[in-house]
């Protein structure tokens, strides 16, 4: 009895290391999306235009199959999740944003393994509306950079300003000059004039809502000093600078 029972131990061994085997085989010979995306070079930045705006589109987090980012346009800044498939080495997201803004949408993002610098697709809002409808778009990789050369006014983020610097300056330059501060730190603008002043620059990519603790203490300094100025424009106007 115990011989039997020794070879139907053995029996039941081979056949469960031979089940485990086939099944890790099975797996190896066929890896799913899930294993395929762990090490994504989908992650990364884009930029380009959007409808009449330039967007910043971050895929920040791939695991698995489920895809996690931002879109920075027009004064928001909104996250987006969703899946990822792979046919043909050609990734395609489908991504949604919360739904609690009026701007939220659904994005589907096509990337070419091929061309790993470039993303395209289309976005639709959840809810049209009279300024807003489904954009197509085609980003490049691009990553924002804190630049304190660019612009007209790159002194305002390089030394203290002093008032000879400001005094016979009109209004409206006093606004680029303070804005350009903002703009090199990647801010998203919602006025729509200032959108137009700085999103047609290469060096400008709009990568926040929130840049209050990015500024420098020269940058603090010199804003105070130019809103200062630009109040004196508004109440003296014409005369102001002359």
């Amino acid at each position: 009895m115990k011989k039997i029972c020794i070879v139907g131990l053995i029996i039941v061994n081979i056949i469960a290391c031979n089940s485990n085997n086939k099944s890790t085989e099975e797996k190896s010979e066929t890896p799913t999306v899930a294993q395929t995306i762990v090490n994504s070079p989908l992650l990364g930045s884009y930029v380009g235009p959007f409808g009449d705006n330039k967007i910043t589109l971050l895929i920040t987090k791939v695991i698995g199959d489920t895809v996690e980012g931002r879109s920075v346009v027009g004064g928001n800044d909104r996250p987006f999740s969703g899946l990822a498939t792979l046919v043909n080495d050609i990734y395609t997201i489908n991504a949604k944003e919360p739904g609690d803004n009026k701007y939220d949408g659904t994005f589907v993002i096509s990337f070419d393994k091929k061309n790993g610098n470039a993303i395209k697709g289309n976005w639709k809002p959840f809810k049209e509306g009279d300024h807003f409808g489904a954009k197509d778009f085609s980003l490049a990789r691009n990553t924002f950079k804190y630049l304190v050369d660019v612009g007209q006014y790159p002194q305002a983020s390089k030394r203290l300003l002093k008032e000879d610097d400001v005094s016979n300056v009109m209004k409206e330059d006093l606004e680029i000059m303070r804005n350009e501060i903002f703009a090199r730190h990647g801010y998203c603008f919602k006025k729509k004039h200032l959108r137009k002043q700085f999103e047609n620059k290469d060096w400008y990519i709009p990568n926040s809502v929130d840049i209050k603790n990015d500024l420098t203490e020269i940058e603090k300094k010199n804003i105070a000093l130019i809103k200062k100025y630009e109040k004196y424009a508004e109440e003296y106007g014409n005369d102001f600078g002359r």
